[in-house]
Protein backbone atom coordinates (compact mmCIF):
# COMPACT_ATOMS: atom_id res chain seq x y z
CA UNK A 1 0.00 0.00 0.00
CA UNK A 2 1.21 3.35 -1.08
CA UNK A 3 1.95 5.52 1.81
CA UNK A 4 1.38 9.60 1.62
CA UNK A 5 3.84 12.39 2.71
CA UNK A 6 1.09 12.91 5.45
CA UNK A 7 1.58 9.09 6.59
CA UNK A 8 3.17 9.52 10.51
CA UNK A 9 5.85 6.65 9.73
CA UNK A 10 7.09 8.82 6.76
CA UNK A 11 6.51 12.40 8.87
CA UNK A 12 9.37 10.35 11.31
CA UNK A 13 11.64 9.32 8.83
CA UNK A 14 11.56 13.15 7.92
CA UNK A 15 12.10 14.33 11.22
CA UNK A 16 14.95 11.66 11.92
CA UNK A 17 16.49 12.48 8.26
CA UNK A 18 17.09 16.44 9.70
CA UNK A 19 18.65 15.10 12.90
CA UNK A 20 20.77 13.62 10.47
CA UNK A 21 21.93 15.87 8.20
CA UNK A 22 22.42 18.21 11.42
CA UNK A 23 25.41 15.79 11.97
CA UNK A 24 27.03 15.46 9.15
CA UNK A 25 30.55 17.02 9.06
CA UNK A 26 29.93 19.23 6.08
CA UNK A 27 26.65 20.83 6.46
CA UNK A 28 28.12 23.54 3.30
CA UNK A 29 25.12 22.38 1.41
CA UNK A 30 22.86 20.54 3.88
CA UNK A 31 19.85 22.25 2.50
CA UNK A 32 20.57 19.87 -0.81
CA UNK A 33 21.37 16.92 1.31
CA UNK A 34 18.28 16.94 3.27
CA UNK A 35 16.32 17.46 -0.12
CA UNK A 36 17.98 14.46 -1.50
CA UNK A 37 17.37 11.70 1.50
CA UNK A 38 13.71 13.05 1.76
CA UNK A 39 13.18 12.21 -1.92
CA UNK A 40 14.16 8.80 -1.02
CA UNK A 41 12.31 8.34 1.76
CA UNK A 42 9.26 9.80 -0.17
CA UNK A 43 9.98 7.13 -2.87
CA UNK A 44 10.26 4.14 -0.61
CA UNK A 45 6.61 5.46 0.48
CA UNK A 46 5.41 4.39 -3.08
CA UNK A 47 4.41 1.01 -4.92
CA UNK A 48 7.32 0.66 -7.26
CA UNK A 49 9.04 -2.23 -8.76
CA UNK A 50 12.79 -3.85 -7.60
CA UNK A 51 13.82 -2.98 -10.87
CA UNK A 52 12.83 0.65 -10.19
CA UNK A 53 15.09 0.62 -7.47
CA UNK A 54 17.82 -0.77 -9.14
CA UNK A 55 17.61 1.95 -11.53
CA UNK A 56 17.66 3.73 -8.73
CA UNK A 57 20.62 2.89 -7.34
CA UNK A 58 22.73 2.33 -10.65
CA UNK A 59 22.32 5.91 -11.52
CA UNK A 60 23.51 7.54 -8.52
CA UNK A 61 26.69 4.68 -8.34
CA UNK A 62 27.47 6.58 -12.04
CA UNK A 63 27.12 9.84 -10.83
CA UNK A 64 28.72 9.57 -7.32
CA UNK A 65 32.25 8.22 -9.74
CA UNK A 66 31.77 10.76 -11.76
CA UNK A 67 31.50 13.55 -9.69
CA UNK A 68 34.78 12.34 -7.73
CA UNK A 69 36.58 12.12 -10.79
CA UNK A 70 36.19 15.52 -12.31
CA UNK A 71 35.93 17.58 -9.27
CA UNK A 72 39.61 18.05 -8.66
CA UNK A 73 39.48 19.54 -12.58
CA UNK A 74 36.44 21.29 -12.02
CA UNK A 75 38.85 25.02 -13.02
CA UNK A 76 40.10 23.14 -16.33
CA UNK A 77 38.32 23.46 -19.54
CA UNK A 78 37.93 20.40 -21.16
CA UNK A 79 36.82 19.69 -24.92
CA UNK A 80 34.72 16.67 -25.71
CA UNK A 81 35.49 14.37 -28.75
CA UNK A 82 32.51 12.57 -30.32
CA UNK A 83 33.27 10.29 -33.43
CA UNK A 84 33.54 7.06 -34.42
CA UNK A 85 34.72 3.72 -32.56
CA UNK A 86 35.03 2.08 -36.18
CA UNK A 87 37.43 4.14 -37.70
CA UNK A 88 41.23 2.61 -38.48
CA UNK A 89 44.40 4.05 -37.16
CA UNK A 90 46.12 4.39 -40.45
CA UNK A 91 42.81 6.68 -41.74
CA UNK A 92 43.27 10.29 -42.39
CA UNK A 93 40.28 11.11 -39.60
CA UNK A 94 41.70 8.87 -37.16
CA UNK A 95 45.56 11.41 -37.60
CA UNK A 96 43.00 14.38 -37.79
CA UNK A 97 41.85 13.64 -34.77
CA UNK A 98 44.78 12.69 -32.61
CA UNK A 99 46.67 16.07 -34.24
CA UNK A 100 43.06 18.09 -32.76
CA UNK A 101 43.71 16.76 -29.67
CA UNK A 102 47.04 16.95 -29.09
CA UNK A 103 46.77 20.87 -29.87
CA UNK A 104 44.08 20.88 -27.35
CA UNK A 105 46.44 19.75 -24.50
CA UNK A 106 49.13 21.63 -25.44
CA UNK A 107 46.76 24.58 -24.58
CA UNK A 108 46.36 23.36 -21.76
CA UNK A 109 42.36 22.04 -22.37
CA UNK A 110 42.16 18.37 -21.06
CA UNK A 111 40.60 16.17 -23.99
CA UNK A 112 37.36 13.69 -22.91
CA UNK A 113 36.14 11.04 -25.36
CA UNK A 114 34.39 7.76 -24.45
CA UNK A 115 37.00 5.61 -24.28
CA UNK A 116 36.62 3.75 -26.99
CA UNK A 117 38.63 2.92 -30.22
CA UNK A 118 38.51 4.61 -33.39
CA UNK A 119 38.14 8.64 -32.84
CA UNK A 120 37.74 8.14 -29.29
CA UNK A 121 41.57 6.09 -28.93
CA UNK A 122 43.01 8.67 -31.54
CA UNK A 123 41.67 11.76 -28.45
CA UNK A 124 43.40 10.00 -26.00
CA UNK A 125 46.48 9.21 -28.08
CA UNK A 126 47.16 12.77 -29.22
CA UNK A 127 46.03 14.17 -25.69
CA UNK A 128 48.10 12.06 -23.72
CA UNK A 129 46.62 9.98 -20.87
CA UNK A 130 47.22 12.86 -17.89
CA UNK A 131 45.41 14.79 -20.11
CA UNK A 132 42.45 12.59 -20.83
CA UNK A 133 39.44 11.65 -19.07
CA UNK A 134 37.20 8.35 -20.99
CA UNK A 135 33.68 7.81 -20.29
CA UNK A 136 32.71 4.15 -20.57
CA UNK A 137 30.07 2.76 -21.63
CA UNK A 138 29.56 -1.20 -21.15
CA UNK A 139 28.10 -2.55 -24.61
CA UNK A 140 27.86 -6.37 -25.58
CA UNK A 141 30.91 -4.81 -28.59
CA UNK A 142 33.16 -2.45 -29.59
CA UNK A 143 33.46 -0.89 -26.31
CA UNK A 144 36.66 -2.06 -24.28
CA UNK A 145 38.38 0.82 -23.29
CA UNK A 146 41.52 1.58 -25.41
CA UNK A 147 44.75 0.91 -24.22
CA UNK A 148 45.86 4.29 -23.31
CA UNK A 149 43.17 5.15 -20.77
CA UNK A 150 42.47 1.78 -19.89
CA UNK A 151 43.30 1.13 -15.86
CA UNK A 152 43.92 5.04 -15.44
CA UNK A 153 41.63 7.16 -12.43
CA UNK A 154 40.27 9.01 -15.05
CA UNK A 155 38.57 6.17 -16.62
CA UNK A 156 35.04 6.10 -15.75
CA UNK A 157 32.41 3.15 -16.29
CA UNK A 158 28.89 4.42 -16.70
CA UNK A 159 26.27 1.66 -16.78
CA UNK A 160 24.13 4.04 -18.56
CA UNK A 161 24.06 6.13 -21.44
CA UNK A 162 22.03 9.21 -19.86
CA UNK A 163 24.35 9.72 -17.00
CA UNK A 164 27.29 9.15 -19.51
CA UNK A 165 25.44 12.01 -21.66
CA UNK A 166 25.27 13.88 -18.88
CA UNK A 167 28.62 13.99 -17.50
CA UNK A 168 29.89 14.71 -21.35
CA UNK A 169 27.70 17.54 -21.53
CA UNK A 170 27.94 19.33 -17.82
CA UNK A 171 31.67 19.01 -18.09
CA UNK A 172 32.43 20.11 -21.61
CA UNK A 173 33.52 23.73 -22.92
CA UNK A 174 33.60 22.83 -26.17
CA UNK A 175 32.74 19.81 -28.80
CA UNK A 176 34.79 18.37 -31.47
CA UNK A 177 32.61 16.24 -33.49
CA UNK A 178 34.05 13.68 -36.16
CA UNK A 179 32.44 11.47 -38.73
CA UNK A 180 30.64 8.46 -37.22
CA UNK A 181 27.36 6.38 -37.12
CA UNK A 182 24.40 6.66 -34.86
CA UNK A 183 26.11 7.34 -31.70
CA UNK A 184 27.78 10.32 -33.50
CA UNK A 185 25.15 11.56 -34.65
CA UNK A 186 23.06 11.35 -31.94
CA UNK A 187 25.65 12.90 -29.71
CA UNK A 188 25.48 15.84 -33.05
CA UNK A 189 21.88 16.37 -32.20
CA UNK A 190 22.05 15.86 -28.64
CA UNK A 191 24.58 18.91 -28.27
CA UNK A 192 23.07 21.20 -30.59
CA UNK A 193 19.02 20.52 -28.62
CA UNK A 194 20.77 21.42 -25.29
CA UNK A 195 22.35 24.62 -26.74
CA UNK A 196 19.46 25.83 -28.90
CA UNK A 197 16.68 25.37 -25.85
CA UNK A 198 19.65 26.54 -23.47
CA UNK A 199 19.40 23.97 -21.22
CA UNK A 200 23.62 23.68 -21.75
CA UNK A 201 25.63 26.90 -21.52
CA UNK A 202 26.76 28.41 -24.26
CA UNK A 203 30.37 26.37 -25.71
CA UNK A 204 31.44 26.11 -29.15
CA UNK A 205 29.87 22.96 -31.79
CA UNK A 206 32.90 22.04 -34.32
CA UNK A 207 31.98 19.31 -36.97
CA UNK A 208 35.39 18.10 -38.47
CA UNK A 209 35.36 16.28 -41.48
CA UNK A 210 39.30 15.54 -43.38
CA UNK A 211 40.35 17.68 -45.74
CA UNK A 212 37.95 17.96 -48.68
CA UNK A 213 35.29 15.32 -46.76
CA UNK A 214 32.31 15.76 -47.28
CA UNK A 215 30.54 14.47 -43.88
CA UNK A 216 29.48 17.09 -42.69
CA UNK A 217 28.95 19.75 -45.30
CA UNK A 218 26.11 16.76 -46.61
CA UNK A 219 24.89 16.70 -42.67
CA UNK A 220 25.01 20.50 -43.08
CA UNK A 221 22.90 20.87 -46.23
CA UNK A 222 20.53 18.38 -45.03
CA UNK A 223 20.03 20.66 -41.89
CA UNK A 224 19.27 23.55 -44.16
CA UNK A 225 17.27 21.82 -46.51
CA UNK A 226 15.40 19.97 -44.56
CA UNK A 227 15.20 22.09 -41.12
CA UNK A 228 15.57 25.71 -42.26
CA UNK A 229 13.56 25.47 -45.29
CA UNK A 230 10.82 24.56 -43.63
CA UNK A 231 11.15 26.58 -40.68
CA UNK A 232 11.29 23.86 -38.15
CA UNK A 233 14.27 25.86 -37.11
CA UNK A 234 15.55 29.27 -37.58
CA UNK A 235 18.19 30.42 -39.99
CA UNK A 236 20.45 31.80 -37.02
CA UNK A 237 20.26 28.09 -35.64
CA UNK A 238 23.45 27.31 -37.62
CA UNK A 239 25.14 29.54 -35.85
CA UNK A 240 25.13 27.05 -32.86
CA UNK A 241 27.86 25.17 -34.59
CA UNK A 242 31.05 25.37 -37.20
CA UNK A 243 31.60 23.17 -40.37
CA UNK A 244 34.85 22.70 -41.64
CA UNK A 245 37.86 20.65 -42.69
CA UNK A 246 40.70 22.87 -41.64
CA UNK A 247 41.98 22.30 -38.24
CA UNK A 248 43.30 26.01 -37.74
CA UNK A 249 39.42 26.46 -38.38
CA UNK A 250 38.62 24.37 -35.68
CA UNK A 251 41.53 25.78 -33.24
CA UNK A 252 40.22 29.58 -33.71
CA UNK A 253 36.60 28.42 -32.81
CA UNK A 254 37.15 26.95 -29.38
CA UNK A 255 40.31 29.62 -28.22
CA UNK A 256 38.24 32.60 -29.90
CA UNK A 257 35.03 31.64 -27.84
CA UNK A 258 36.98 31.83 -24.61
CA UNK A 259 39.20 35.14 -25.53
CA UNK A 260 36.39 37.44 -23.45
CA UNK A 261 33.91 35.07 -22.51
CA UNK A 262 34.45 33.58 -19.51
CA UNK A 263 30.85 31.55 -18.38
CA UNK A 264 27.05 32.83 -17.94
CA UNK A 265 24.15 32.04 -15.63
CA UNK A 266 20.75 33.42 -14.99
CA UNK A 267 19.97 35.34 -11.86
CA UNK A 268 16.02 35.66 -11.64
CA UNK A 269 15.19 36.71 -15.21
CA UNK A 270 18.58 38.55 -15.49
CA UNK A 271 20.86 36.47 -18.00
CA UNK A 272 24.24 37.07 -16.68
CA UNK A 273 27.79 36.69 -18.62
CA UNK A 274 30.64 37.22 -16.79
CA UNK A 275 33.58 38.40 -18.74
CA UNK A 276 37.82 38.28 -18.59
CA UNK A 277 37.89 41.62 -18.91
CA UNK A 278 35.39 44.78 -18.87
CA UNK A 279 34.13 45.70 -22.18
CA UNK A 280 34.17 50.13 -22.97
CA UNK A 281 31.05 51.80 -22.77
CA UNK A 282 30.87 52.39 -26.84
CA UNK A 283 31.15 48.54 -27.33
CA UNK A 284 28.48 47.62 -24.91
CA UNK A 285 26.44 50.88 -27.12
CA UNK A 286 27.40 48.53 -30.29
CA UNK A 287 25.92 45.34 -28.82
CA UNK A 288 22.62 47.15 -27.83
CA UNK A 289 22.55 48.48 -31.22
CA UNK A 290 23.12 45.39 -32.90
CA UNK A 291 21.27 42.94 -30.96
CA UNK A 292 18.17 44.36 -28.91
CA UNK A 293 16.12 41.92 -30.73
CA UNK A 294 16.82 39.28 -28.29
CA UNK A 295 16.12 41.52 -25.60
CA UNK A 296 12.32 41.03 -23.91
CA UNK A 297 13.26 45.00 -22.28
CA UNK A 298 15.48 47.39 -21.33
CA UNK A 299 19.09 47.13 -22.38
CA UNK A 300 22.38 45.46 -22.51
CA UNK A 301 24.01 46.74 -19.09
CA UNK A 302 27.82 46.36 -17.69
CA UNK A 303 27.40 45.06 -14.13
CA UNK A 304 29.43 44.37 -10.75
CA UNK A 305 28.52 40.93 -9.62
CA UNK A 306 25.12 40.57 -7.94
CA UNK A 307 24.51 40.40 -4.50
CA UNK A 308 22.40 37.07 -5.72
CA UNK A 309 25.53 35.19 -6.95
CA UNK A 310 27.76 35.56 -3.62
CA UNK A 311 29.84 34.14 -2.61
CA UNK A 312 31.18 32.87 -5.54
CA UNK A 313 34.56 32.32 -6.84
CA UNK A 314 33.96 35.06 -10.74
CA UNK A 315 33.02 37.41 -8.29
CA UNK A 316 35.90 39.84 -9.14
CA UNK A 317 34.98 39.82 -13.18
CA UNK A 318 32.77 42.39 -15.02
CA UNK A 319 29.33 41.35 -16.43
CA UNK A 320 27.04 42.04 -18.93
CA UNK A 321 23.10 41.87 -17.68
CA UNK A 322 19.83 42.06 -20.13
CA UNK A 323 16.99 40.48 -20.05
CA UNK A 324 17.13 37.34 -22.98
CA UNK A 325 14.30 36.23 -24.20
CA UNK A 326 15.33 32.50 -23.92
CA UNK A 327 14.22 31.81 -27.80
CA UNK A 328 16.51 33.26 -29.87
CA UNK A 329 20.15 31.34 -28.86
CA UNK A 330 21.33 31.32 -32.45
CA UNK A 331 21.84 34.95 -32.27
CA UNK A 332 23.02 34.97 -28.44
CA UNK A 333 26.03 33.04 -30.22
CA UNK A 334 26.32 35.71 -32.55
CA UNK A 335 26.26 38.30 -29.81
CA UNK A 336 29.05 36.23 -28.29
CA UNK A 337 31.26 35.94 -31.27
CA UNK A 338 30.87 39.81 -31.16
CA UNK A 339 32.18 40.27 -27.69
CA UNK A 340 34.96 37.87 -28.83
CA UNK A 341 36.17 39.82 -31.89
CA UNK A 342 36.16 43.11 -29.27
CA UNK A 343 38.60 41.22 -26.72
CA UNK A 344 40.89 39.77 -29.73
CA UNK A 345 43.85 41.90 -28.39
CA UNK A 346 42.78 41.23 -24.67
CA UNK A 347 45.61 40.02 -22.54
CA UNK A 348 43.53 37.31 -21.08
CA UNK A 349 42.97 35.15 -24.20
CA UNK A 350 46.42 33.73 -23.60
CA UNK A 351 44.63 31.62 -21.48
CA UNK A 352 41.38 30.33 -22.51
CA UNK A 353 41.86 26.60 -21.02
CA UNK A 354 40.79 28.50 -17.52
CA UNK A 355 37.65 28.83 -15.47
Amino acid sequence: MTQSPSDPAIKSLQTQLTALVEKLPHLKHGKWIQRALSLIVRLAGEEIDRLDWKILTASIQDMERAFQVFYPYRHVRKVTIFGSARIAHDTPEYKLAAEFARYLAQQGFMVMTGAGGGIMEAGHEGAGPEMSFGLNIHLPFEQGANPIIQGDPKLINYKYFFTRKLFFLRESDAIGLFPGGFGTQDEAFECLTLCQTGRSGPIPVVLIDKPGGGYWQDWDAYVRKHLIQRRLISPEDCGLYTVTDDLNVAYEAIDSFYRLYHSSRYVGDLFVIRLKSELSDDQVEQLNENFSDILVKGRIQKSKALPQELPDETADLPRLVFYFNQRDFGRLYQLLATISKMGASSPEASHPELK
